[in-house]
């Protein structure tokens, strides 16, 4: 079933509005093209973060510069407050990094690699050096469950 604006995975819930739909709108594309609901969800989350650092709302657009109610001044202090002083490279979106399960533990490997980049005897350990290596090299690193389906990612 895709989803829409008023029903959509709870792992949107905090998503900002703006990206929360950019969020919906790509991950129903992903379903569309047969991916499975947690993964879709995961990627969607991911693309429609990268979407807004990348496609700023100009300032006469904004929701805050309009007559609205509720906490838009938050909104617009949250948005900005997320921003990197630097646009974020576009050739950084395929050196994410994952954290799968092998057949004598946890691995670290690159993505879109077979080899992996190191392995663990737990999946904490694996964790707590993809977040050093996530925040070291600016990339996302997207953790998987023991069944392979991805649970959740870390954005440096």
């Amino acid at each position: 079933m895709p989803w829409n604006k008023q029903d959509y995975p709870v792992s949107m819930k905090n998503l900002e509005p703006r990206v929360r739909h950019k969020a919906i709108e790509i991950a129903n594309a992903l379903l569309d093209d047969g991916y499975e609901e947690g993964r879709s969800i995961a990627i969607a989350t991911a693309k429609a973060e990268e979407w807004d650092e990348n496609h700023p709302v100009p300032k006469g657009l904004r929701s805050d510069s309009t007559s609205s109610s509720d906490n838009s001044d938050h909104k617009k202090s949250h948005s900005t407050d997320r921003r990197h002083s630097e646009p974020v490279s576009s050739s950084k979106s395929h050196d994410n990094i994952h954290v799968v399960p092998t057949d004598s533990g946890w691995a670290i490997k690159e993505e879109g690699k077979s080899t992996y980049l190191s392995t663990f005897d737990t999946k904490a350990e694996a964790v707590d050096k993809a977040k050093e290596l996530s925040s070291k090299q600016n990339i996302r690193a997207i953790i998987h469950n023991q069944d392979g389906q991805i649970a959740s990612s870390i954005k440096p």
